[in-house]
Formats: C-alpha cells, sequence, structure tokens
C-alpha cells in the first residue's frame, strides 16, 4: 500500500506540473513548449519530494507532431524509500487537441476557443498490468486539460474505479476519485476540489485476526498561491463522512464520524505562519458513541531565507548522508562520518542564528476529547530565540534557546470512567455496575498518585498539572523555582531521589 501511494502522489504531482506549468502551442512549437514544462514539471517533483527519501523525473519520450492534433509520450521514473524496494516506471499517452476550437469541446458545445485540449493517461505496462485488470481492462487513469490563451488551465484528473485482489490476504474495492482543477498562467495560482465515494481494504494483522478499513464520502480541496519564493500558500481541506476500522479477535469495530483536516499557510515579508486543525465529530466503538476530538496546532515567525537555506544544506548533505547510512548498515559495514565543508558548517550556523532571530513559536494550541461526563484538555506553547552564542554548553544553550515554555494539561476523572467503561466492554464484561465502580476506583487511583506525586493537583473532578518556563524561572502547578530546582525535583520523581544543591 504504502508504494502505491508513492506511486500516485509522483503520477498526480507530475501531471498537476505539466498541465498548470506551460502553454500548449501547434506544429513545430509543441515540442520545445513541452520541454519546457516538463523541466518546470521535475522541478516541482524535486520540491515536493523534499525530506521524502525518494526522487522522481519525467522525461518526453516522443511527440508525434499532425495538423490538426498531437501525440506525446512520457515516462515517470521513480525511485526511493516512497517507491518502494525497486525503482518504478510508469508511461503516460497524452493526446493533444490543437486550438482554437477543439473537437472535443465543439462536440461538448464548449465553444470558447482555447489553445489545445490535453486527453493524458496511464499506459499499460507490466508494472501497471494489475491495475489495468482491476480497472476491467481500462486505463485506471485518465484525465483532461484544457489551456486557454492566456496559459491558464481547467480539466479533470479521474482515478476509475478498481476491486482488486492484492495479495492471498488482502483486497481492495475503490470507488473511483474525481478531481478537478484550474490553474492561472505559470500556476501562480491552483484551485483543487475532488471527491470519493468509498473505499474499503481488506486484510490481516500480525496475529492473522481479519482487519477491515471503510472509507465513506471523502472530500478534497485545495486553494492555493504561489508565494513570493516558489512554494505554494493557501488552505487544504480534507473531510471525511465516517470511516469503520474492524480489527481483534472479537472483531470490534471502530468508527470515526465527520472528521475534518485544514492546514492554511501564510506568508508575510520573509517570515511564514502555518496551522493545522483536526476534527473528529464522533468516536464510535461497536455503534455506541464514546465521545468527539479536536486538535489544532500552529507555527509562527519562520524566517524563510534562513528555512531555504538550512533545506539545501539537507537536500545536498543530509539526505545523501541518511541514504549512505542505511546503505552500509544494510551491509554491515561502518557507519559513514558525515563531513561538511567549513562554507557548509559556516551556512548551517548562519541559518540557525537567522531562524532563532525571527522568535519562531511551535505551538499545540488545543488537544481535547470529550465524552458524555467530561472533557480533557492540554496546550502547549514553544517560543525560542537566538542564544548569545551557538558555542555554549548544552545546559547554558538549551535555557536560552528557549524564550517561553507554557505547558497545561487537564484530564476530566469522570472522562477517564467513560474511557475506562468502554475499555472493559472491550475486554468482554458485562455488568455495568461493576465496569462503573471498576473505571470509577481506577480514575481515583489516577488522580491519587498524581497529586502524591505532586506532578498534578485536583481541581473539582479534574487532575491539572500547569508548567510556565521564561526567564529562567519556573512555574510548576503554582510553585516557583530557579530551573536547577525544577531539574532537581523531576529527577527525584524519576532519577532515583537526586539531591539539589
Amino acid at each position: 500500500m504504502n508504494k502505491s501511494a508513492g506511486v500516485l502522489l509522483g503520477i498526480v504531482v507530475a501531471i498537476g506540473a505539466i498541465s498548470a506549468g506551460g502553454a500548449w502551442y501547434t506544429g513545430t512549437k509543441l515540442e520545445g513548449v513541452l520541454n519546457t514544462s516538463i523541466a518546470n514539471a521535475n522541478k516541482e517533483l524535486q520540491a515536493a519530494l523534499v525530506g521524502s527519501n525518494g526522487t522522481a523525473s519525467l522525461e518526453l519520450v516522443s511527440l508525434e507532431r499532425h495538423v490538426f492534433s498531437s501525440t506525446a509520450h512520457y515516462r515517470l521514473k521513480g525511485e526511493g524509500e516512497m517507491f518502494g524496494e525497486a525503482p518504478v516506471e510508469l508511461l503516460f499517452v497524452d493526446h493533444v487537441e490543437h486550438g482554437p476550437l477543439p473537437f472535443s469541446r465543439l462536440m461538448s458545445l464548449k465553444w470558447l476557443p482555447v489553445l489545445a485540449t490535453s486527453h493524458y493517461e496511464l499506459e499499460r505496462t507490466p508494472t501497471t498490468e494489475k491495475w489495468f485488470a482491476a480497472a476491467k481492462d481500462k486505463s485506471p487513469l485518465t484525465g483532461v486539460v484544457n489551456i486557454g490563451y492566456d496559459n491558464a488551465t481547467n480539466g479533470t484528473l479521474q482515478l476509475l474505479p478498481l476491486d482488486v485482489a492484492l495479495d492471498d490476504k488482502s483486497s481492495l474495492k475503490f470507488s473511483g476519485l474525481n478531481l478537478d482543477v484550474a490553474a492561472s498562467a505559470q500556476a501562480q495560482k491552483v484551485k483543487a476540489d475532488g471527491y470519493m465515494d468509498s473505499l474499503t481494504l481488506s486484510t490481516v494483522a500480525e496475529d492473522q485476526t481479519p482487519v477491515k478499513v471503510e472509507l465513506n464520502g471523502l472530500t478534497l480541496a485545495s486553494n492555493l498561491t504561489k508565494s513570493t519564493y516558489g512554494y505554494y500558500t493557501g488552505e487544504n481541506t480534507v473531510e471525511l463522512t465516517d470511516s469503520k476500522t474492524t480489527f481483534g479477535a472479537k472483531q470490534s469495530v471502530l468508527g470515526f464520524k465527520k472528521f475534518e483536516m485544514k492546514n492554511q499557510t501564510e506568508e508575510s515579508g520573509t517570515s511564514a505562519s502555518g496551522r493545522a486543525d483536526y476534527k473528529v465529530g464522533e468516536v464510535t466503538l461497536n455503534g455506541k458513541a464514546v465521545g468527539s476530538a479536536q486538535m489544532a496546532m500552529s507555527l509562527k515567525n519562520l524566517d524563510i531565507p534562513a528555512t531555504m537555506s538550512l533545506m539545501q544544506i539537507y537536500q545536498t548533505k543530509l539526505q545523501p548522508y541518511e541514504r549512505a547510512a542505511a546503505e552500509a548498515a544494510a551491509a554491515g559495514e561502518p557507519t559513514p562520518e558525515l563531513v561538511l565543508t567549513p562554507a557548509e558548517e559556516a551556512q548551517v550556523k548562519t541559518g540557525l542564528e537567522k531562524l532563532l532571530a525571527a522568535g519562531p513559536q511551535v505551538a499545540l494550541e488545543n488537544l481535547s476529547f470529550n465524552t458524555a461526563n467530561g472533557e480533557s484538555r492540554a496546550n502547549l506553547v514553544l517560543d525560542l530565540t537566538k542564544p548569545q552564542s551557538m558555542d555554549l554548553p548544552s545546559d547554558q544553550l538549551t535555557q536560552q534557546l528557549i524564550a517561553l515554555l507554557d505547558v497545561n494539561v487537564k484530564v476530566s476523572k469522570p472522562m477517564l470512567v467513560d474511557l475506562l467503561s468502554v475499555q472493559s466492554q472491550i475486554d468482554g464484561q458485562t455488568d455495568a455496575k461493576l465496569i462503573a465502580d471498576q473505571a470509577t476506583a481506577t480514575a481515583d487511583m489516577c488522580g491519587s498518585m498524581a497529586v502524591g506525586t505532586q506532578l498534578a493537583k485536583l481541581e473539582d473532578n479534574n487532575i491539572v498539572a500547569k508548567l510556565h518556563y521564561a526567564n529562567n524561572q519556573v512555574e510548576f502547578n503554582g510553585q516557583k523555582m530557579t530551573v536547577e530546582e525544577f531539574v532537581g525535583f523531576l529527577m527525584s520523581k524519576f532519577g532515583g531521589n537526586v539531591a539539589v544543591e
């Protein structure tokens, strides 16, 4: 499945980059424009795969030019961890109708002139043979792109329904997916909307018990704008009506309803920010409502030039080193040494200093779970700053790096009782009173242990812990202390009663 997901990502990125990136011209101009578009597509692929331990490239294999149409063939190559153990090679054919009035648009009563209309599809090869068989001998991936005279594009991408046995213990049933994409010239603005009705994966766990994952009503939406630094900012949304996972010897069913994921990125001058929000409207177990969940994370004040400089070192030095280290480990050889030139070391140091000087903030704004009788919640804020020197001892460096740390945790005892009761039901207990009594006793014990260790306090029916750090001063659950005193306190609880000087 990981390999298929990696292949699919490569396909979508490559096709999207070609479709959005270039202007189609008729006749002899087409090949040059195609080559330019493919070069841009390869840049987009390289950017999309940063940090993935994978590489991909697209090339024009052949081009047949005619008066009213042309036919192009492409090859997409992918290798690395995300594509599986062996390199992947996929072939595409593209039938290009020349403008201003392509025949297919006339037949559909679309008379607005366009530069060209592209009809592309995945070709049958030994690699894709099973995909074609699962799609009833049709190309499992097809698409249409209309290119305007202003070089803007709009079109559709379609993944056909699949029904296939992945191996002797696994099968996949997929309703298909439709994606509408529109882009301005040079893909400065991109908008996409997609929908999948259903997907069902049946397999077995390591203990050989059956596992079934069912997804229903998947909606995708993106509204992006290319920033001045070449990456996309904007909003991406994923919504899922419901999902069910059947697992275990007793074939328990864990369900999620109204799942929503939104991420948003913005750029202001040389600074970037972003946030991600996740929501599950209802969590169920064996058809019974358990609760709901939310999570929100944010990143602020990220210096873009410094980040891009550090990313360049990561791509050129760390990624090759990681691959070499993995190959050495697999061969039973010593791990190679990571060597940076003086210029590269200076680049890393300068990049880190600029990054920290901007005062980046990382926050877990909300992590919460609600049940019928209570809510538990946690949040964290971490502000970083530039230290006096990057060469300080590690303990001093850490203190100077952290400008602010704020952590708040609230665990609802009634919510614990609800969750412990659910666990007892999973374990097969049926006596409602016994389940409630055991859950209440366990929740009370958790509260007593937290209070007894001084790691938390009881406030009403909530187990509460609060940590605040700034200006080398710690406040933990209302008690102020120095950093050294706080470290000593933690070591006394977890490290064998180490004395604090």
